[in-house]
């Protein structure tokens, strides 16, 4: 088990901390003084830090320091469906401002505020009973639900990604993001990358997608087992809630060595939904109709995961990775993809 979140020392690469005092001075409210700050440790996307003042604890998330791929790393956007998720039901930490002056901080970030609480990297929950198992996927699997029912133009987010032809859109995305970032041959993309366009489901249903929602990506109550807040929006778009679902639902189909996976657990025993169960319970909170092309939403889920620790390897080959496993990570790319070619062979 993960507490959320461990630290590390502080980021040496940072600047000095007198022009992000100065700004949080002039940006958040209370007296703050002289800030301390520590370095969240996981995860490979936004560096991430814990900040402390006199005025209390927040979080601060900014893009890495160097060159990224192209749209990747967007804390703007990240910030932006923060705020206009306040209220609506969906846990999000309340945020504060973003900065988009890279002399105050190295680059782009915003602040939000310190939400208590666990993180969990291992979704069979080894620590925990059966019942918070259960309990804790019961209210992962509610937390998505609500972000699926929201009414994006509603909530201010109308026009937060292009409407229509989400998936083909997604595979464009990511076949372009996995070329800029090719560092060894991958023949499974290469498939992928093929069969992929062929085979678009018909479903086109536009809705507010949170596009990386993973047990490692929410807060779990420090003592209760339920969701206190979603976390990282980075890939947050406008699209189709069964292909944001599949992506979530992959874990399901990944074996635990490869990639935080649920994928030969005898589930029954450990308290958690199988992944038929999962779904009708999604399906029912939020009425959207079971789709005929659910497994090719499920490859095209684990081709993106694929295409993005390609893009962490290519991170660490070129020394701007944003966490020291990086290279370990971004070797999980090839038998990702191996993955997602055997159950794209299966659907034929």
């Amino acid at each position: 088990m993960s507490t959320a979140p461990q630290t590390t020392m502080p980021d040496t690469a940072t600047p000095d901390t007198g022009a992000l005092e100065a700004w949080f001075a002039d940006h958040i409210p209370g007296r703050h003084g002289r800030l301390a700050l520590e370095r969240f440790a996981g995860g490979q996307s936004n560096p991430t830090f814990r900040i402390r003042s006199e005025a209390g604890t927040y979080v601060l998330r900014r893009k890495p320091l160097g060159e990224v791929l192209p749209s990747a790393h967007a804390v703007d956007r990240e910030f932006r469906v923060l705020a206009a998720l306040q209220g609506t039901g969906v846990p999000v930490p309340p945020v504060h401002a973003l900065c988009t002056d890279p002399a105050v901080f190295g680059s782009m970030f915003y602040v939000m505020d310190f939400v208590p609480g666990r993180i969990f990297w291992d979704p069979r929950l080894p620590d925990l009973t059966p019942a918070e198992r259960g309990a804790i996927f019961s209210s992962m699997n509610d937390a998505i639900a609500r972000i699926h029912a929201l009414d994006p133009d509603a909530i201010g987010l109308g026009d937060h990604g292009r409407r229509g032809n989400y998936v083909e859109r997604q595979i464009a995305r990511w076949t372009r993001q996995y070329r800029a970032s090719e560092t060894v041959a991958n023949p499974a993309m290469e498939r992928l990358i093929q069969w992929l366009p062929e085979h678009v489901p018909a479903e086109d249903d536009t809705r507010l997608v949170h596009g990386d929602y993973r047990l490692d990506n929410v807060i779990i109550h420090p003592t209760e087992p339920r969701v206190v807040a979603v976390l990282d929006w980075e890939l947050s778009t406008l699209g189709n809630p069964l292909a944001d679902f599949a992506y979530h639902m992959m874990t399901w189909r990944i074996a635990p060595g490869l990639f935080r996976g649920l994928a030969g657990t005898d589930f029954a025993a450990a308290g958690i939904p199988d992944e038929r169960a999962y779904l009708e319970m999604w399906l029912a909170r939020t009425g959207v109709a079971p789709s005929p092309s659910w497994d090719v939403y499920v490859v095209l889920s684990l081709f993106r995961l694929a295409a993005i620790l390609q893009g962490i390897a290519r991170r660490a080959l070129d020394g701007t990775a944003a966490n020291a496993d990086a290279e370990e990570v971004g070797r999980k790319a090839v038998p990702l993809a191996e993955l997602a070619w055997s159950f794209a062979e299966k659907t034929r």
